[in-house]
């Protein structure tokens, strides 16, 4: 099978990607898009979710923008009924609301790492499990977790962000057993630094740490990329599609990092 378009079979289906509105949820709601899918989005602004939602629109499918904080359970429940209210159907799940707190471990109290926590792990269980029942009566879906390469590697000021993309990895390897069932495959990927606004401000954080300007952290950070170059938010968004098509439809359970080779872990 080769990978043109037409064999991706997403065309007239639904998909709902969280944090939609900006960087690689954005990417990703727009490839998605590219290949027929009518998209909900969420977000937490109402000025980038009308722009993206009106780039979605211009290429010709339905678009759901949805205000919502992720954080609270009602609005998930909101988020979740209003698509299936729009859509009648989700047969895709992105799941990739993102916060971050740049500090050391000093400086994280306990608001800090429950509001992490509550963001990105707590929301993705709690999407997918509403989410899922809808998916359970189509016996079809995908379910993608977008979890940063910190679930990996040591990183001193986003400890918040280890813990927290950690459980997301383990999440997913625990309920792609359980989704199997009815059909649904459920994998996550790990992006590496990606030009987004949120790394962006981390390297400016980093930057005032160390004392040295923006630019030379960032031409360290792709000097240990062997690929030598920042990962591109269409770069996730394409492992993304990748893992919504028929191509992976053997493949749950799976962690795979877009990081240009920058991560040193051997995972088996």
């Amino acid at each position: 099978m080769n990978c043109s378009a037409s064999n991706f079979n997403l065309h007239g289906k639904t998909a709902l990607v969280t944090g939609g509105s900006r960087g690689i949820g954005r990417a990703v709601a727009l490839a998605l898009a590219e290949q027929g899918m009518d998209i909900a989005i969420c977000g937490r602004s109402a000025d980038s979710l009308e722009a993206t939602a009106k780039d979605i629109s211009a290429l010709g499918v339905s678009c759901y923008p949805v205000q919502a904080d992720v954080s609270r359970v009602d609005c998930i429940e909101q988020l979740v009924s209003t698509t299936l209210a729009e859509s009648g159907r989700i047969d895709v799940l992105v799941n990739n609301a993102v916060t971050s707190t740049s500090a050391p471990f000093d400086q994280l109290g306990d608001d800090e790492f429950r509001y992490h926590i509550d963001v990105k792990l707590m929301a993705y269980i709690r999407i997918a499990r509403l989410v899922f029942k809808s998916m359970q009566k189509q016996q079809s879906g995908r379910i993608v977790n977008i979890g940063g390469m910190t679930a990996r590697i040591v990183a001193p000021l986003r400890m918040t962000n280890g813990v927290v993309n950690a459980g997301v990895a383990n999440f997913t390897k625990q309920f792609a057993g359980y989704a199997a069932d009815a059909g649904v495959t459920v994998n996550c990927v790990h992006p590496g630094y990606t030009r987004t606004e949120r790394i962006q401000q981390i390297f400016e954080r980093e930057a005032l740490q160390q004392g040295i300007p923006v630019a030379d952290v960032i031409a360290q950070r792709t000097r240990d990329i062997p690929l030598k170059r920042l990962v591109d938010p269409e770069d996730i968004a394409a492992a993304v599609l990748f893992f919504c098509s028929p191509l992976a439809g053997m493949i749950t359970g799976q962690c795979i990092a877009v990081d240009g080779g920058s991560g040193t872990a051997i995972n088996y």
